[in-house]
Parts: structure tokens; sequence; C-alpha cells
């Protein structure tokens, strides 16, 4: 047991990717018939079966890590034994294990609905998830920019098959339109890693923190620009205004499961910004760049989506209006740039995701019992479970709008609260409510077409009416009513359990705001203790690799300092390597007092 346990502190922040990492691999190597063979193919119940219990061992995972966050610890893993700024290094902290929770929280329910019958209605369901869920724990994670932007890749290219998942034109049309726009993000993304790493000479977080202030007037231009562009593209990501029009149709035509997870797709976008934007570019003038774009986006976001939603012609697309308008919401609470803030924001942000997946969840539900209306809002016969549907929609609209006593109500109020001292407090005060009330005002209208304008049934046998609604269930799908109910029921103790929770977030928001904090943990210093990193930036540093030769280098005295004992004393450190180790550290008084790094002769 003290084995295990030694490996699981050892390896802690890897693991929660590794697990979705194997399980995708072992799902795919298990092979994956044509979709019209999946409900007879032998193989099938051991996918879900592998699928489901590591979605559960993740869940544990995370929360095994939200309880080790909870201690104010923050713990790094270095990969292949780098230290960062010149290895990729992953970050638990108290924001990391908030996301991964969540993530699994919502994962846990839609998988266990999406393996009723949804998985067999196209080819590696259950890998594809298990990908996405890779990619947002490598994303939630990461310490490092480049690093951000592989796990973007990752989980982006999961979502491209899932949202294909079950083919038909209108999917493989808004597909492409939803692969059309994050190439395109993608290479904005290369290009403010350019753009920073080219004046900045680092892509860790903690170190680009760090050198900013030190760096030139036009170095530090660059880049602050290259923040703002990665700002465009996590505001891609998380569908703000004039970036997020692509959202509502998208989501409007994948299958039930996949639009109610892709929910959390949104949220990265939105972690990025506060994580990236809001606490690497903290100096002045990258702050006042954000301010100036943030807020009016936000307040812009919030009321577009709720005026769309209430012209919305289909439920599915009502709900991705619904969810634009929390994304600007959280964008306001994030544009305040103070804890309280931050903390509204996230707390939000939490009740956002879960309630939007009960509402997905929710829509593949009513369209089950109006048969050929499916989510058109328009008039149409009572469904068979009238009573159980709405009154679930009742409590979604209550959650959703923003009302008392949930979750969504707290989270408006904790904003407000938080702006008491901002400049800008009546625009926010002031679109928050008009945006409250919209929603409203669109729930209202939605549901009366559902509920109150539903017509009698058809009774004459010998009418097609009569057949086609005697075919429609009389049930809702299977596991549908019950994920949901999960879902709410989350919400529900999210509300109970607030105090300890709003303790929780608000030290988060605290706790990212210290990069003096993760500079001390991410960051080695020398035997001067100066950090040991790059500046300024010189782009003729060439770093010597095993395989480059006996060239001098007058950085060999570092190299204890970045790699555990073990590397050390290991067959990549040459003898001419180490020779030149000792010699340097036998003559301390020659080197210089600081920590930057000299070129190599050639």
């Amino acid at each position: 047991m003290n084995d295990f346990l030694n490996f699981w502190h050892t390896h802690t922040p890897i693991i929660s990717i590794l697990i979705p990492a194997f399980t995708a691999f072992i799902l795919i190597l298990l092979g994956n018939p044509g979709s019209g063979y999946l409900s007879h193919d032998w193989r099938q119940p051991w996918r879900r079966g592998i699928s489901f219990v590591s979605v559960l061992l993740g869940l544990a995972t995370a929360i095994s890590y939200l309880i080790h966050a909870n201690t104010g610890q923050i713990t790094v893993y270095n990969l292949s034994e780098w230290s960062a700024p010149f290895g990729i290094v992953l970050v638990l902290d108290r924001l990391s294990a908030l996301m991964l929770v969540l993530t699994y929280t919502l994962a846990t329910p839609v998988l266990w609905f999406a393996s009723s019958d949804f998985d067999e209605r196209g080819r590696y369901f259950h890998a594809m998830f298990h990908f996405l869920l890779m990619g947002l724990c490598g994303a939630f994670l990461t310490g490092d920019l480049f690093n951000l932007f592989v796990f973007f890749e990752i989980l982006l290219m999961a979502s491209y098959v899932l949202l294909l998942h079950g083919q038909g034109k209108a999917r493989f049309q808004m597909g492409f339109h939803y692969v059309a726009i994050n190439l395109l993000a993608s290479a904005l993304f290369l290009i403010g890693l350019g753009m920073i790493y080219g004046s900045v000479g680092s892509l860790n977080m903690a170190d680009v923190a760090r050198l900013l202030p030190a760096l030139q007037p036009d170095q530090h231009k660059l880049a602050v620009a290259g923040s703002l562009l990665l700002f465009v593209v996590f505001g891609i990501k998380a569908a703000m205004l004039p970036v997020g029009f692509w959202l509502p149709k998208t989501y409007a035509v994948a299958a039930t499961p996949v639009a109610a997870f892709f929910t959390i797709m949104t949220k990265v976008g939105l972690y990025a910004i506060l994580r990236v934007n809001g606490t690497v570019f903290d100096d002045a003038l990258a702050q006042m760049s954000l301010m100036a774009w943030l807020l009016p986006i936000g307040l812009i976001t919030s009321l577009y989506g709720a005026i769309a939603a209430i012209a919305a012609d289909r439920l599915r697309r009502f709900v991705g209006f619904m969810i634009l308008s929390s994304v600007g919401t959280i964008l306001i609470a994030f544009s305040m740039l103070n804890t309280e803030a931050w903390t509204a924001g996230l707390f939000y942000l939490v009740h956002s995701t879960i309630v939007a997946a009960a509402f997905y969840l929710l829509c593949g539900w009513i369209t089950s019992q109006r048969g050929k209306f499916k989510d058109h809002l328009k008039t149409a016969p009572k469904m068979k479970q009238e009573k159980v549907v709405s009154i679930t929609f009742f409590v979604i609209a209550l959650m959703m709008a923003g009302l008392p006593p949930f979750s969504g109500f707290w989270g408006k109020v904790l904003i407000l609260q938080a702006s008491s001292d901002f400049p800008f407090q009546a625009w926010i005060i002031g679109t928050v409510l008009i945006v409250s009330l919209l929603s409203i005002i669109a729930f209202t209208r939605v549901g009366f077409i559902l509920f109150w304008r539903a017509t009698r049934p058809e009774d004459l046998s010998d009418e097609g009416e009569y057949v086609a609604y005697q075919a429609i269930p009389n049930h809702a799908p299977m596991r549908n009513d019950w994920a949901i109910y999960a879902l709410l029921t989350g919400l529900v103790l999210y509300v109970i359990c607030a105090n300890p929770i709003l303790k929780y977030i608000e030290q988060t928001s605290q706790q990212i705001q210290d990069n003096a904090a993760y500079e001390h943990v991410l960051l080695k210093k020398d035997e001067h203790g100066n950090v040991i990193s790059v500046l300024p930036f010189d782009p003729t540093y060439l770093p010597e690799t095993k395989y480059g030769g006996e060239t001098k280098d007058e950085n060999a005295h570092y190299i204890p300092y970045l790699i555990t004992p073990d590397t050390y004393q290991g067959e990549h450190i040459s003898q001419y390597k180490q020779e030149q180790i000792h010699h340097q550290n036998e003559h301390q008084e020659n080197i210089p007092d600081d920590s930057t790094l000299k070129p190599m002769e050639h």
C-alpha cells in the first residue's frame, strides 16, 4: 500500500490524463464494426463497461485531487524530468482540481445515458469520448502555453468526430463550419505563441509571468499583442461575441449526450482566459488592454444571448443562446479583475455548465415526446409525459434564469456584490438584471408553446395523426430522465453546500493571482538563489544534447539543479559534460552572480 501511495503522489497530475488516454487506446484496439452491427457485437458490453469504469475511476481521481489541492499545495509534475521552463510541466492547483471535478461530474451521467443506445449510432463513440476527456484534463493541468495548444488540438479532434456521431446532412454541414472555425483559431493560437516566445523566450506560464515586467518596451508590446491574440482564440472556444455565432446551430445538431457534454467545451475557453490573460499577463499594460475588451464583450454577449433566445425557433438553439448569455455573465465577472468577482464568476461557471447539460438532455426527452414536431417551437399535441416533463422544464427554467433559491441566483448576486467598487457598476447591475428579466420572458414563451398551447391529441383511430401519436413512446428514452435528475440533484447539493464551496473557490481566486507562489514551486534556482531561465532571450543559444558532440558549455554548472540525481548519474550526461560541471563547480568564484544562460561556442 505504501508503494502504491508513493507512486500515486509522485505521478499525481499525470494520472488524470493517462486514465482516459489508455482507455481510449484499449477501446480502439478492441475494434469497432459499422454502426449497424454494434447492437449485435459481442464486444459492445465490454466497450461500455471499460468506458464507464474508466470514467468512475477518473471521477474518484479528480475528487482525490480536489482534496489534495484543498490543502493549498501546488503540485508540479516534470515530464521526462526536465524542469521548467526548459521542460513541460503539469500543475495541479485549486483551479485545475475544480475543473477536473466539474468535467467528470458532467461526464459520468452523460456517458451512462449515452451507453443506452446512442453509442450504437456511430463508430468509436467511447474511444472519442475518452480522447476528449484526455484533452480536457490536459488543458486544465498544463503549466505550459504550447502544451495548452497541444491539448486543445486533442480535444478538438475528438470533438470533430463526436459532433458527426450519428451522421446526417445537418451534422455534416455544421461540422464542416465547426472544423473550419477551429482550424482558424488553431492557426491564430500558433501565431500568438510565436509572438510571445519571440519576445519573452519562454512559454512556461510561471516563467512568462516572471519575465514579462523586465522586457524591453518593444518586446513587451509584442508579448502583450500575442496575449491578446490568444484572447481571441480563447474567445472563439468560449463562444463570446463576435466570434461565438457558431455555437447555437452547431450544438443544436449534435446527438443529445454529445451536446450535453459539449457544454464543458466553452468553459475551457473561459478557463484559459482566466488562467492566461488574467494571471500570466497581469502587468499594467496587459490588464488595461484586456479590461478594454473583456467588459464590453461580456455585456454584449450576455444581452445578445438573452434577446436571441426569445426569437429562437428550435428548443436546442434556445439552449445554445442561453449558454451564450451565461458566457457573457461569466466574462463580466472576470473583467473586474478582483478576487470577489473571480469567485463569483467561477461559482456561476460551475452552475451554468451543469444546468445547460441538463437542459440539452431534456431537449432529447421532449423531442422523443413530440413526434414529427421534434424540438421545433410550434404548437403540437400534448406530450404523453406532460406533467413530469413540464415540472422538469420549470425547475431548469428557474435555475437557468437565475431565480431563487437556486445556484444561478446566488451566482448573480455574488457578481453584483463584487461590482460595488467597480467604475462601471451601473452597467453591470443593469445588464445582469435586464438579462435575468429577458431570460424569464424567453422561458415563459417556450413553456407557453410547449405546454400551455399544446392541443388535445387526435382520438379517431382511422386518422393518420392518431396512428402517429400512438407511436410516440409513453416514457423517456432509456436513462434520459434519470441522467437529468442526477444533474439537477447535483445542483441542489451545490446550493446546500454553498458555504464550503464558496470558501474553496475564494481561496482558488486568491491562489491563482499569486504568481510568486507558482514561480517558487515551478522554477529552479542556482547556488546564488537566482531563477535559472533565459533573460534576456538569446535566439542564437543552442542547448547541447548527448548527441551534440564535445562542445564547451558555459551553462554546464546549472545541470545538477535542473534534473534528478538518478538522471544526472545516467548515460545521458556524457563524461565530457560531467568534467565541465566539476570544473565549473571548483571555480565558483569565476561564475557571475546571475542566472543568464550564455550561448555555446560553435
